[in-house]
């Protein structure tokens, strides 16, 4: 999910084209990298390596071995990568199962002379990789005010070779803290090497609240118990990931907790899209997308997925197709104002039975990732489509995982998403056509769903 294209580094990471394939080898060996992300691909017998570039760094990523024409899968039928080569066999793309659009990959004579593995690894070289690849890679910077070259400043000369992981730790959480950016993370070295970080520092927008299985379980109790309470086949799906009742009047009654998670720890994309059809199929099926009147899609309470998931979704409720928005990645890593083309996603009408009437869609601080982008993929929605509560989160790229040199890991965006206009919703969220509180105290302790009470309005007119 990486590369960058510096000019400092451009002649050592591109240097002349690479011969063509012969006809033994499949087209897609050789080493590239990708526009606008800092990654460098080696596929050679059989096996995809990724590696993770700054100007000042190569850092070994994702290993995956072949699986099919132009696939590739990491460990236990993790990530699949699908590498397509183009006319002159010296360009190609590269996909993500469960992602959208497709990276460009620009094919390499070599790799960078940074991915020696004699690359230091002490707190100092981490502090630099963890800065570099914001410099590089951070789209947001200006937006939020904030100065990363007077960052450095401060916090480099706290760092030394006798710096521990704790306090490493304690400096990265520092420095990215005023983001405000839930798509920003600072993990410690897995010390049991057992796949779990041992602590994590991520925050949320001030005045939100980041959805995890407490607040998931607890909003679904109060759901159930006050706003289904006169509702028929009020159903699970989806390892209780969505919920669906038919409420009175002739509505129904969608909530949705996040686009992934579908089908069981360590499953394949493939096994939770099924679910996921499976699911859709049941609750949108023929008689009641015939009858059904108007639906509430609640993403009040939504930890993200697969944006390829909710796009997936918004085909089964539409006859047209459309555009859902245009993905973007910064390519320079001196200049955050260049981008990649924007590569246009559309919304695609689904096979089978599929609903076009009115829709309320509820949001709010705790809409995050993809539940935003599905938010996103309905604004140009034929049809009647209300959004009501508060704003979203504000996070809508793919989440770049950087390694750094001592263990750790960190997590940043590098990607907008444009509506047909061109804008985006970074930071601030997409705002509500209807504001109602979401979730408060006061609503809770007053047993009132201001919002839901709101759709049910809306939906009658």
């Amino acid at each position: 999910m990486r590369i960058v294209t510096a000019t400092a580094v451009a002649l050592a990471l591109v240097g002349a084209a690479a011969p063509a394939a012969t006809a033994h080898q499949p087209a897609t060996d050789g080493i590239w990298r990708t526009d606008g992300y800092g990654t460098v691909l080696s596929i050679r017998n059989g096996t995809l390596q990724e590696y993770q570039t700054t100007a000042v760094s190569c850092i070994a990523g994702d290993t995956a071995r072949r699986t099919g024409p132009g696939t590739y899968t990491t460990p236990g039928g993790g990530t699949v990568f699908t590498v397509r080569t183009r006319g002159d066999r010296d360009r190609a793309s590269v996909g993500l199962d469960g992602d959208v659009g497709e990276r460009n990959l620009r094919r390499m004579t070599e790799l960078p002379d940074a991915c020696a593995p004699s690359a230091p690894g002490g707190p100092l070289a981490s502090f630099d990789v963890f800065w570099q690849s914001f410099e590089e890679n951070y789209p947001f910077f200006a937006a939020k005010g904030i100065d990363w070259h007077a960052v450095r400043d401060r916090y480099r000369p706290t760092v030394h070779e006798g710096t521990t992981p704790d306090e490493l730790f304690a400096v990265f959480s520092k420095m990215v803290e005023p983001l405000h950016d839930a798509h920003v993370a600072v993990f410690d070295v897995d010390a049991d090497a057992d796949g779990i970080p041992d602590r994590a520092f991520a925050q949320v927008r001030p005045g939100t609240v980041r959805p995890d299985g407490r607040l998931d379980a607890k909003v679904k109790k109060f759901v159930v118990e006050r706003d289904l309470k006169d509702a028929r086949n009020v159903q699970d799906f989806a390892a209780g990931r969505i919920t669906y009742a038919d409420l009175p009047g002739g509505r129904g009654y969608l909530r949705i907790s996040g686009f992934g998670g579908y089908a069981g720890d360590g499953a394949s994309y493939a096994a939770e899209l099924a679910e996921l059809d499976k699911t859709l199929d049941t609750i949108l099926d023929r008689e009641r997308t015939r009858h059904l009147k108007g639906l509430v899609i609640d993403l009040r309470i939504n930890g993200g997925g697969s944006d390829a998931m909710g796009l997936h979704l918004a085909g089964r409720l539409t006859d047209t197709p459309y555009l859902a928005y245009s993905k973007r990645a910064r390519n320079d890593p001196a200049d955050p104002t260049r981008h990649t083309r924007p590569q246009p996603l559309y919304v695609t009408p689904a096979q089978g039975p599929r609903y076009t009437g009115p829709v309320a869609v509820l949001t709010g601080g705790s809409t995050v990732s993809a539940g935003e982008t599905f938010t996103q993929a309905l604004m140009d929605r034929p049809g009647r489509t209300v959004r009501i509560g508060q704003p979203t989160q504000g996070v809508f790229s793919d989440v770049m995982v950087r390694k750094l040199p001592n263990g750790m890991s960190v997590w940043l965006p590098n990607e907008e998403l444009l509506t047909r206009s061109g804008r985006t919703f970074d930071g601030a969220g997409i705002p509500p056509h209807l504001t109602e509180p979401v979730f408060t105290k006061e609503e809770f302790d007053r047993n009132e769903d201001s919002a839901f009470d709101r759709a049910v309005e809306v939906l009658r007119d």
